[in-house]
Formats: structure tokens, C-alpha cells, sequence
């Protein structure tokens, strides 16, 4: 055997490589985001819900909406981002968020939506529900009239 033997030398830096970049791996994946929770439709309670319990369901479940909304528009910039950064670190490509977790429960909370409307109405609740919360688009503002009233 040789004096100077340099294999197990390399052999420990190839498995510190590898053992790094299973690592590596490992916490960017758990970047990527997390898993669905979609809402179900119909829920084994919904027969005890009164008018006032289904309007509380249909803010809160509008409220949510609009918060997994904002939460959908971030991860659409996290990924536009992670993906023309990836071009150049590649391991970026990793932190993607690719199971559209946001738009999942929002369909989720529209559906149970649209079946609490139904309720409402067969329990001919007297106010009017608000099926669906969507992103509002703002109005125009008002013109300016000059002083001839144009």
C-alpha cells in the first residue's frame, strides 16, 4: 500500500457532499409549501345550523377567502421569483410552490359557500347571504364636473 494513499480522503469529501446536499434538499423542499386543507362541502353539524349560524359561517368562511386570496397572489410572486432566480441557482427551482394550496381551499370554501346559501334557503332564512367572496375591482372615481356642469 501506498505511502500516501488519498482515497479515503476522497471518499469522506464525496459522502460530506452528498450528505449536504440531501440536506440541502431536504430544507428546501419544506419550503415549497404546505399541503391543501380543503373545507368540506358538507359537514355532519349542518342540520343543527340556524339562520344566524349560517350567516357566521358565510363571513368567516368570506373572510377566509379573502386572506387565502392574498396568500395565493404571495406565492405566485414567490414562485415568479424562485423561478427566474432558479435560472442562475438552481437549487432555488426547489422552493416552488407547486400545489396550488390557496386556489384548492378557496374552490373548498366557494363550494361550501354556495351549499350554505342553499341551506339558508331552504330554511327560509329572511336576510340575503353573500354566496362567494371575490377580489372587488375597484370603481371608477367620480368625474370632475366643470363649472357648467359638464
Amino acid at each position: 500500500m501506498h505511502k500516501y494513499n488519498v482515497w479515503p480522503a476522497t471518499r469522506v469529501r464525496a459522502a460530506s457532499l452528498m450528505a449536504a446536499s440531501i440536506l440541502i434538499g431536504a430544507v428546501l423542499s419544506g419550503c415549497a409549501g404546505r399541503s391543501p386543507d380543503p373545507v368540506a362541502v358538507v359537514q355532519p353539524t349542518d342540520h343543527m345550523l340556524d339562520c344566524t349560524a349560517i350567516y357566521a359561517e358565510a363571513e368567516s368562511n368570506n373572510k377566509k377567502i379573502t386572506d387565502l386570496g392574498g396568500e395565493q397572489g404571495a406565492k405566485v410572486a414567490q414562485n415568479v421569483a424562485a423561478g427566474v432566480a432558479g435560472i442562475f441557482i438552481w437549487p432555488l427551482w426547489f422552493a416552488m410552490d407547486l400545489q396550488g394550496t390557496a386556489g384548492k381551499e378557496i374552490e373548498a370554501l366557494q363550494s361550501r359557500q354556495n351549499y350554505l346559501a342553499t341551506l339558508a334557503g331552504q330554511k327560509e332564512c329572511a336576510q340575503p347571504l353573500v354566496t362567494i367572496a371575490e377580489p372587488e375591482e375597484k370603481a371608477a372615481p367620480p368625474k370632475k364636473l366643470n363649472s357648467k356642469g359638464e
